[in-house]
């Protein structure tokens, strides 16, 4: 007997449920805006240097010549013969206009001395333009997402430690405020270095929200609907790519767009006080009677009144008899790796949660070199996680975790490894397989998430998941910073996250399989589990004995899956603590 049992007697995945699961998945409409924000906030518009020399004198209809052929007598052409973005002449070259074809590398060139002049009609104002974020400086702009995502690396680190000493709907309600008035004070950013410090407090409080409406969703799911109910909130986040989209191209201003991803989280934190805390945080944190009363108020919102006079006390700490006794013992991340099978794990998950978030973001963070408008893009790589969400749905219960795993890595590799063959003027495949690519990483994001959950013991699951999930967060970092390798070789960024996909996908081989088997509450349970050899189908039948009060092969009696040879409790898919699919 469990918690799982007493969420059945109180209705399931009831009325109070979809309320719940609804109102917490509302704010991951706008979790991509967040993170994919860099795309449009600091959109490079074309550009060239700023010239200070009054042309307009020159006559163009009597020379029959346009303003855009009149710049290339102070704008020397690149290596693509466009104008280029970065010199100019150090004197007007007349000369040009009449013959076009004269050898024009001998003449001497100077830097954007005055500043660039800036194409105004993919984007109105972007922090690019405004602080000049261009040539010497581009680093600058992929350094504003590394910045962020190192906010999102504090925020899993700091934000997961207070939610297990305040709750998880405290931590959660404090998230939201925070998102919403330094997001939106970033709007009023004076300067870049300020605009990065706004940024990567937001992105602390993004990761507070992901972590902890995850941990609060799952908490009050009932096991039978987890992967389901998990796998349709991720949906939030894949319309949230297209949403931002259309609000980017409606608005076209960094500052407003800002205000517009970040303003409706006062919204959220408005009504996030009707949530509900973790009864489980809350008996082990003996606070006990507090659990009982949001028992008994699910109970009554999801029809069940009956049930709040046959639970008492006595029945809600019966069956948390084995988390409480669990409790009493601390744990820290050293017992990640302090025992083989959890070292196995724990090392497995670190290359697989890196690289994932490494190769999604690579793919996501750069629409701009398809040479197709940036929004319909955005649009293109939220729409295309659809399939690639649903084809993960399906191999996860029909192949299992470890196949389904290795399988997308490996795939988004080949995608990543093929494109770098394609030629660019076949720009439309190219495109078509950067999709397919980002598709098959967003479905091992949607893999691993659930995969952590069910390798990690019940006693540890909040902090494994945490210190995997590190990892990711280091990779999104890395991620942006990759893409200024293409300046040394056009293909070398992608050389590097389809080398960390195929690394990835190896180690996700060493991985045992979860597949119906029952989820580990101890770290002993994962040691007798997995570290001798026995397959998962085996796990399974084991589980279902222990369920009927079979008598094990060591000759001890197992009374309704309560107890084992070593008195350590095993109930069959217990919910997990931290196992969502939604926090990309």
């Amino acid at each position: 007997m469990g918690f799982a049992d007493l969420l059945d007697e109180v209705g399931g995945f009831g009325r109070f449920q979809w309320l719940h699961v609804t109102l917490i998945s509302l704010p991951g409409l706008l979790m991509a805006s967040q993170n994919l924000l860099n795309n449009f906030t600091a959109g490079i518009p074309a550009h060239r240097c700023h010239l200070l020399v009054n042309y307009t004198h020159y006559n163009l209809s009597d020379h029959q010549v346009d303003e855009q052929q009149l710049l290339r007598a102070f704008i020397p052409l690149d290596s693509n013969g466009r104008l280029d973005r970065c010199r100019r002449y150090v004197e007007a070259q007349w000369q040009l206009l009449a013959n076009s074809s004269a050898n024009s590398s001998s003449l001497q060139t100077e830097e954007c001395l005055d500043g660039w002049t800036y194409e105004r009609s993919e984007f109105h104002n972007t922090v690019v333009s405004e602080w000049d974020l261009v040539c010497s400086l581009r680093p600058l702009k992929q350094m504003i997402q590394t910045v962020y995502m190192g906010g999102v690396l504090a925020g899993a680190i700091i934000f997961g430690g207070l939610s297990d000493r305040f709750g998880r709907r405290s931590v959660l309600i404090w998230s939201y405020l925070q998102v919403a008035l330094l997001g939106s004070c970033s709007a009023l950013s004076p300067s870049y270095s300020a605009y990065c410090v706004f940024r990567f407090l937001t992105g602390m409080a993004v990761s507070g929200v992901i972590l902890n409406a995850v941990s609060l969703k799952v908490e009050w799911i009932p096991t039978s609907t987890r992967t389901l109910v998990g796998t349709l909130t991720s949906f939030f986040f894949t319309f949230g790519q297209m949403i931002l989209a259309g609000v980017a191209y409606w608005l076209k201003d960094w500052r407003k767009l800002q205000v517009a991803v970040c303003a409706p989280h006062f919204l959220f934190f408005a009504y996030s006080w009707w949530y509900s805390e973790s009864a489980r945080w809350l008996v082990l944190n003996r606070r006990s009677e507090e659990a009982l009363k949001s028992l008994h108020r699910v109970a009554r919102i999801n029809g069940k009144p009956e049930m709040t006079e046959k639970i008492t006390l006595e029945d809600l700490q019966s069956h948390m008899k084995k988390e409480i006794e669990s409790s009493q013992s601390s744990f820290t991340a050293y017992d990640l790796l302090r025992t083989r099978g959890m070292r196995r794990i724990s090392i497995c998950l670190l290359a697989v949660w890196f690289s994932t978030s490494f190769a999604y973001y690579g793919l996501a963070m750069d629409l701009q070199k398809f040479g197709v408008s940036i929004y319909l893009m955005q649009i293109i790589f939220g729409a295309v996680d659809i399939p690639a969400k649903l084809f993960a749905l399906g191999m996860l219960s029909y192949l299992g975790r470890r196949v389904s795993q290795a399988t997308c890595l490996f795939l988004s590799a080949l995608i990543i490894f093929t494109n770098i063959f394609v030629p660019t003027e076949m720009q439309t495949f190219r495109t078509a397989l950067a999709c397919l690519g980002k598709g098959f990483t967003s479905a091992s994001f949607t893999t691993v998430y659930l995969y952590t959950g069910e390798l990690y013991p019940t006693v540890i699951r909040q902090t494994g998941m945490g210190f995997v999930s590190t990892m990711a967060r280091v990779g999104s970092m890395a991620a942006p910073a990759v893409l200024i390798l293409d300046e040394v070789l056009p293909a070398l960024p992608s050389v590097v996250y389809g080398g960390a996909a195929v690394v990835a996908g190896g180690f996700a081989c060493f991985l045992p399989e979860t597949l119906n088997v029952p989820l580990p509450d101890t770290i002993k349970d994962v040691e007798q589990n997995w570290s001798r050899g026995r397959t998962s189908q085996q796990l399974q039948t084991e589980g279902v004995a222990l369920k009927e009060g079979v008598v094990s092969d060591e000759g001890v009696a197992c009374q309704g899956g309560v107890a084992s040879k070593e008195g350590v409790a095993l109930k069959e898919m217990k919910e997990g603590e931290g196992t969502g699919l939604n926090a990309l």
